[in-house]
């Protein structure tokens, strides 16, 4: 069904919005509000764009971008959010469930 990378969702400080995939509207409201307030939060603290993107192998990963020469940027802050969010117990799980879900319901994989 998907093949390249898959935007979950992200969150732009340059024009203060947050988006989710229209394919993920099926999510239960808590795991939307909490990819909306790890996403945003992100932004504020760190600024940028973040995304977070479902790999072809079904892996959750962050991407980050900001633009040039942006000084209200902080990537070594960016580097540390996203350890700390990965470290994260309750996050961790989030995560992992998230991607579970992406691999059995859009790559079609068969839970063991």
């Amino acid at each position: 069904m998907y093949e390249d990378k898959i935007v979950l969702c992200g969150a732009n400080s340059y024009e203060q919005k947050y988006y989710l995939n229209p394919d993920f509207e099926n999510l239960p409201q808590h795991i939307k509000d909490e990819l909306k307030i790890l996403c945003v939060l992100y932004v504020n603290d760190v600024g940028g764009i973040l995304t977070l993107v479902f790999e072809d192998d079904g892996e959750l990963e962050f991407q980050v971008t900001a633009e040039e020469g942006d000084p209200m940027f902080d990537e070594i802050g960016s580097r540390l959010k996203i350890k700390e969010i990965q470290m994260d117990e309750s996050k961790q799980e989030l995560l992992g469930q998230l991607q579970l879900y992406y691999k059995v319901f859009f790559l079609g994989e068969e839970l063991s």
